[in-house]
């Protein structure tokens, strides 16, 4: 087999069983969407008819794999108190709106070390995400995003992962997001077969590859360990095409959600899909 759940971030403007239609005419077999603003901190109440659509959305195309995004305002370690109390707040409203629409994974940045070290950043990050893990549904599961390392952004390290995930005593509610451009950007190389290999060898020594729900599928604009979070179209960047045919061919990810995040996904989304798809073999 080869991998089964290709797809991609969609816009949900017009809705969310907008972004799953749309999604579905353009190929995907899994959906990525925010469902909410993901640049606000309020977002609107779910409404009994706002879970019917997406519902409904699912149901006519047959897609069930649906993954949610939470804003980019988090940040759950911060040291600001109102930032802090605000980013637990807008999580854990995440976590419940998507038990109401019935999706069970939500990604997110988990936050940064700024102003403290690591170790205290850590160790708050899992506090949090256990008390987090007490106050909201166990249907839904927290994948922590693997980031570039830009600042002071926790989890570039496969190491920091494995820390926080220690200190949450392995909860089976916790796992992982990939980044493809991310563990690029934080030095992590996989354009070789002999350097992804390496790479994801490395993960499952540390993290376990288990731990992966979902993996967002996007080339690198930047270097290798240039810390600089930068997407570009897939094999149109510095990790190039090898590493995504590799990956969608990797028997660990046949049912793992790989998601597109790149630019342009009205006209970019099905020429990137169509790249992902021809990569696989039969």
């Amino acid at each position: 087999m080869s991998a089964q759940l290709l797809g991609a971030h969609m816009p949900t403007a017009g809705g969310l069983g907008n972004a799953i239609r749309k999604g579905h005419e353009i190929g995907c077999a899994a959906i990525q969407v925010f469902t909410s603003n993901p640049q606000q901190w309020r977002a609107k109440e779910v409404t009994s008819e706002m879970v019917l659509e997406f519902l409904s959305a699912c149901n006519e195309t047959g897609i069930s794999d649906v993954i949610s995004h939470d804003s980019y305002l988090v940040n759950i370690t911060s040291l600001e108190e109102d930032v802090r109390d605000r980013s637990y707040k807008y999580l854990k409203g995440e976590m419940n709106r998507c038990a109401q629409y019935g999706i069970d994974h939500v990604v997110s940045h988990i936050g940064s070390s700024k102003g403290q070290t690591l170790a205290q950043a850590l160790a708050s990050a899992a506090e949090v995400i256990l008390n987090l893990f007490e106050e909201t549904p166990p249907e839904v599961t927290l994948l922590m995003e693997t980031t570039a390392g830009q600042g002071s952004d926790l989890n570039s390290k496969f190491e920091e992962i494995a820390t926080i995930l220690d200190l949450c005593h392995g909860h089976q509610r916790l796992g992982v997001c990939l980044d493809t451009c991310h563990v690029f950007a934080a030095g992590y190389d996989i354009r070789t077969s002999e350097t992804y290999h390496k790479t994801f060898d490395l993960f499952d020594k540390l993290v376990g590859v288990g731990r992966i729900k979902a993996i967002h599928s996007n080339d690198s604009k930047r270097l290798l360990g240039s810390t600089i979070d930068r997407h570009a179209h897939i094999g149109e960047g510095e990790i190039g095409e090898l590493a995504f045919r590799l990956l969608v061919n990797d028997p660990r990810f046949d049912n793992i959600p790989i998601l597109l995040e790149t630019k342009e996904p009205e006209t970019m989304h099905p020429i990137n899909l169509g790249r992902l798809k021809a990569m696989r073999e039969s």
